[in-house]
């Protein structure tokens, strides 16, 4: 079977469990449940082979911690929490509460112990931000799993079971991809069924690849990358698959302000096998309280904001001081905060950084405030090319949305415009960013040249004379497909009709008048 195929055939597997496992419980509430087990699955065995290996290169070649004493296992204890950043102990692995699952007529306790223990395992030490309340959304005690006790357990034990039958690949083999890629379809799925919420913490695949890929042209490594609303992480993970996570040197940085999505950003983290000492995902509003001012700048930034969010704005009279967004000289309206993570991203990014921002339409043309600060990222030549994306590929709305992509140090003053509404396969009921939709994009942002119907190279003189407007329908005219219409061939064939009703009129009036005749 071809990893293609094993792919797929995982997805049927979580899609019948999903399905399976639907009923008192709220979809996108049971995401949790179900994203929370895969979790806690995958850092047990992602910390049984780390400490088989360790062993078995000691000599100890048939070592297995996950049958050994609770008693012996604590010697590692210390070194293995250095290392991974947390610790199991061997009686709470997933595999061995699981097997006794069934027959734990107390496993909601259990189960609240083990990750209360897991998390309290890192207090104290470098890891205890990356590991605190990481199961806060796994409540296995709510009314929602079921009436009673005994409910609760049974549908615990669905779930663990469920979780456990998943074909995840063997860590001997280091195929531990399955994990990210399993997390990611059910995060897609969830997505999918939420509506609106779900747009909210997941931006799609094909999306967050062109992102990363253009934030990255000419570049086999960065420094940092970095997400001011990361969501559930899925943007800022593509650039472990774009580069390769060991080639982004320093990490992953990312803000988050919905404390469920930020569990599930972090935990997104450990199952891409992105280890505690390389992310820093911070929880709070990006905006008013930013956690990376000691990290910044950053080389690489890709993000997808809330769309016209309201913020602050003029009503703090600090915020005009605030060097994000100072350099403008106003700020984003009260009920529209796009532009102001625009200027936060542009603040944080380094001088030879790209930033790939998805953003709400209204921000290319709306006047007052945002007009001045479109102004501003022209006249200062930040601005390296806007991207008009196809409509209905993001979860909880069809609008067709936009890419702003920043640089500050460009070659030239000119804007690359980009017409991409036409780059799409249909996927069901969204359309999608095929491999060579995203292909064609990307060169074209490469080689900026002018492409009837698809690119133009705009010099930013014309942008301020066209009051700083960033639409790209602008700039890029529209292939007219409709049909082309001879008027001449047209008239002559009318004339010719009309010539031909005269004479099958006139035989009509001959043979009337001959029947009146013979009366």
């Amino acid at each position: 079977m071809t990893k293609e195929q094993e792919r797929d055939e995982l997805h049927r597997t979580i899609w019948r469990i999903a399905n399976d496992l639907r009923g008192s419980v709220d979809g996108w509430d049971f995401k949790s449940y179900v994203l929370g087990m895969l979790f806690y699955r995958f850092i047990s065995e992602n910390l049984t082979n780390y400490l088989n290996k360790e062993e078995q290169r000691a000599g100890n070649i048939d070592f297995d911690y996950t049958k050994i004493t609770d008693e012996d296992a604590e010697y590692a204890r210390y070194e293995t929490v250095l290392e991974k950043g947390f610790f199991i102990l061997p009686s709470e692995l997933f595999v061995n509460v699981n097997g006794k699952a069934k027959s734990d007529d107390n496993l909601n306790e259990t189960l609240s112990t083990v990750f209360k223990n897991i998390e309290n395992s890192a207090k104290g030490t470098s890891s205890e931000d990356s590991m605190k309340g990481l199961f806060d959304d796994i409540d296995v005690n709510s009314n929602k799993l079921g009436a009673t006790v005994k409910k609760r357990n049974e549908l615990l034990v669905k779930i663990m079971d469920s979780i456990a039958g998943l074909g995840l690949g063997d860590y001997q083999d280091n195929n531990n991809d399955t994990f990210g890629d399993a997390y990611e379809y059910l995060m897609t799925m969830y997505a999918g069924n939420a509506g609106k919420s779900g747009g909210e913490f997941f931006t799609p695949t094909e999306v967050s690849d062109l992102l990363a890929k253009i934030a990255v042209v000419g570049k086999k490594q960065v420094n940092k990358v970095y997400d001011p609303a990361c969501g559930s992480g899925s943007l800022l993970l593509k650039f472990a698959k774009v580069l390769g996570k060991g080639n982004v040197r320093q990490g992953f940085f990312g803000q988050e302000i919905n404390i469920t999505t930020y569990n599930l950003c972090r935990i997104n983290m450990f199952l891409h096998d992105i280890n505690y000492e390389k992310f820093d995902i911070a929880h709070g509003d990006t905006l008013m309280e930013p956690k990376h001012w000691d990290d910044e700048p950053f080389d690489a930034i890709v993000s997808n904001p809330p769309y016209s969010t309201k913020w602050e704005g003029d009503d703090n009279p600090i915020l005009i001081n605030d060097p994000r967004f100072s350099p403008a000289g106003v700020l984003a309206p009260k009920s529209k905060a796009d532009l102001a993570f625009t200027m936060h991203i542009l603040s944080w990014l380094s001088t030879t950084g790209t930033a790939a921002i998805v953003e709400f339409p209204g921000v290319l043309y709306r006047g007052g405030a945002e007009q001045k600060i479109r102004k501003y990222l022209i006249d200062n030549n930040y601005v390296d090319a806007v991207l008009q994306l196809p409509p209905n590929m993001f979860f909880g709305t069809s609008i067709a949305t936009c890419v702003i992509v920043l640089k500050k140090s460009k070659k030239e003053n000119r804007t690359l415009f980009i017409d991409a509404s036409n780059e799409f396969v249909p996927a069901g009921n969204k359309n999608k960013l095929g491999e060579e939709n995203i292909e064609t994009i990307l060169n074209a942002y490469i080689e900026r040249k002018d492409i009837n119907h698809f690119c133009s190279l705009v010099d930013n003189t014309a942008i301020g004379e066209n009051d700083y407007n960033l639409s790209v329908s602008s700039y890029v005219e529209r292939e007219d497909t409709r049909e082309v219409i001879d008027i001449e061939k047209l008239n002559a064939e009318i004339a010719e009709i009309v010539e031909r009703q005269t004479i099958l009129r006139n035989e009509v009036d001959v043979i009337v008048a001959e029947l009146e005749g013979a009366e």
